[in-house]
């Protein structure tokens, strides 16, 4: 038995759903399947009771529940307790984060001249585990995270601006209704590897009463701005934060009239590092910076929106 086997566990517990919990644990549906397997067989107990249609807790899935929990909170501890004490705040994310970060880095030295803040570039996956382990004090996702002795921490909203090339019909306006772009292909990557881009957009149009139309999926040596300049009736969305790098001669940038693409910014901590000296600030240096990014309009205004004639 090893400290990954319950992390998949906990997660089929509350998921029930062995394909949901691959999805949140970043594996393959097999390899869940397969750790969860060799968990019984250890145990010699069956943890889940499978059905075609179903996973429930099984009575010796429910015994071990709440000892997984203790185990791995425990862990979690036990890193957090052998790392040396030090002024120092490290923050881990994407580069996507770096203005805000960088933003919120000066704010926070100016206000504690003493405390060291260091930012490190991780993929997702290691952003969480680094702040499980002790070896980062606050990740900074697009989404959420539910595990046992993390903390979310609401940081604010991020548009996801719409972006076509300047042939496309609805290119003239700085604002566009979903119903609108409900005619022409949204390109985006595949879904596995952009699951929350693809969720917000769906609801979205679902909240419009229509049905997104999605392209092919952009290949992996492709990128979304490339594909929609070479596909003038296409489309594609973008987080807010990272427009200032693309290349706008051939691309229009425009916000959904109604703010329906917005998906959430957090911050995971480990429970209770809110009261580290420094985190504070912090946050509330992210939480003002990720809204003023938000709010940021993409271009000068041009004409205000609805459906192109000619």
């Amino acid at each position: 038995m090893d400290f990954r086997q319950l992390r998949y566990f906990l997660a089929v517990s509350e998921e029930l759903s062995f394909s949901k919990a691959a999805k949140r644990c970043f594996i393959s549906q097999s390899a869940i399947s397969h750790q969860i397997g060799k968990l019984e067989q250890e145990l010699g107990a069956t943890l889940f009771d499978r059905s075609t249609r179903s996973v429930q807790l099984s009575l010796a899935g429910t015994r071990l529940l709440p000892i997984a929990q203790e185990v791995l909170s425990l862990e979690t501890k036990a890193f957090a307790v052998v790392k040396e004490p030090r002024n120092r705040i490290r923050i881990t994310a994407s580069m996507s984060f770096a203005p805000q970060c960088l933003t919120a880095i000066t704010h926070v030295r100016e206000k504690h001249p003493q405390i060291d803040v260091e930012f490190v570039i991780k993929n997702f996956t290691d952003r969480i585990e680094a702040v499980s382990s002790g070896d980062a004090d606050i990740a900074l996702i697009r989404g959420e995270v539910d595990r046992p002795g993390l903390e979310t921490v609401e940081l604010g909203v991020e548009d996801l601006m719409i972006a076509t090339s300047n042939q496309h019909p609805v290119s003239a306006f700085s604002t566009v209704e979903l119903s609108e772009l409900a005619p022409y292909p949204l390109l985006l990557p595949p879904r596995h590897s952009q699951v929350l881009i693809h969720t917000v957009v769906e609801n979205a149009f679902v909240d419009v009463g229509r049905r997104v139309q999605l392209g092919p999926p952009i290949a992996r040596d492709h990128t979304a701005i490339l594909d929609v300049i070479t596909n003038p009736r296409a489309w594609t969305v973008l987080y807010a934060s990272t427009i200032t790098d693309v290349p706008r001669p051939s691309l229009c940038l425009m916000r959904e009239r109604d703010n329906r693409l917005r998906v959430p910014v957090s911050g995971i901590v480990r429970a209770g590092a809110t009261e580290v000296p420094g985190m504070t600030s912090l946050i509330r240096s992210l939480q003002r910076t990720v809204t003023e990014d938000s709010s940021a309009p993409p271009d000068p205004p041009k004409q205000a929106g609805g459906t192109p004639t000619g």
